[in-house]
């Protein structure tokens, strides 16, 4: 997958693993996020592409909407933010205006984000012999399903039951043993939390939280 140009980057998915990319800024820089976090769905298989594809897509208008007559202001997440606020570019209260604004399509991806980091901080913090299915489930009904039609909730809560177990699942991750690969997650962990808070603070004051 080509690598994609997008609005988060304390963190990075490369060559099958992480490495955190320290001195970056995620208030002032645009980043990667997620274009590693799409790396990293695809490297678990077809369980996870239906959160992978609609991430695909999301890049695809971001990459755009940053190469595009007013790209200079999709330099950052603030200037975006501002940009189309001000000039009243997002919809508070109807999709169909403006359904590919970069502020909703952010949003979505922070959403994405947000089950990410929960289920990884459950995989990272359970006994062995936990199961990533429930881990799955309880980080996705605490995120992504809030958003997700009835249809959509029933059919991904089945296909997390073909999840392996903890100790596959980690060594997937591609890093090593499922020990390095729980090391690994406690340098990423606090970057992507730090990502998502600057995002859930900008999106808060702006009241943009509950796009449609």
């Amino acid at each position: 997958m080509r690598r994609r140009r997008c609005y988060w980057n304390t963190t990075s998915l490369a060559g099958g693993g992480w490495s955190g990319a320290r001195g970056a800024s995620p208030a002032t820089r645009p980043t990667c996020i997620p274009s590693a976090q799409c790396r990293f769905l695809n490297s678990l298989g077809t369980i996870f592409s239906f959160i992978s594809k609609d991430v695909v897509t999301k890049l695809q208008i971001m990459d755009q909407l940053r190469s595009g007559p007013q790209q200079e202001h999709y330099s950052s997440l603030q200037a975006m933010v501002a940009y189309e606020v001000g000039n009243q570019l997002v919809d508070l209260e109807r999709r169909s205006r403006h359904p590919d604004s970069g502020c909703r399509t952010v949003l979505r991806l922070h959403r994405a984000l947000r089950w990410l980091q929960l289920f990884l901080e459950g995989v990272r913090t359970s006994p062995e012999d936990a199961r990533t299915s429930v881990l799955c489930t309880d980080s996705y009904n605490a995120s992504l399903a809030t958003y997700h039609p009835w249809i959509i909730r029933r059919a991904v809560t089945v296909a997390f039951c073909a999840l392996p177990t903890r100790k596959v699942f980690l060594e997937s991750m591609n890093v090593g043993s499922s020990e390095q690969a729980v090391e690994m997650l406690n340098e990423a962990l606090p970057f992507i939390e730090r990502v998502y808070n600057i995002s859930q603070k900008l999106y808060a004051e702006h009241a943009l939280l509950d796009l449609p």
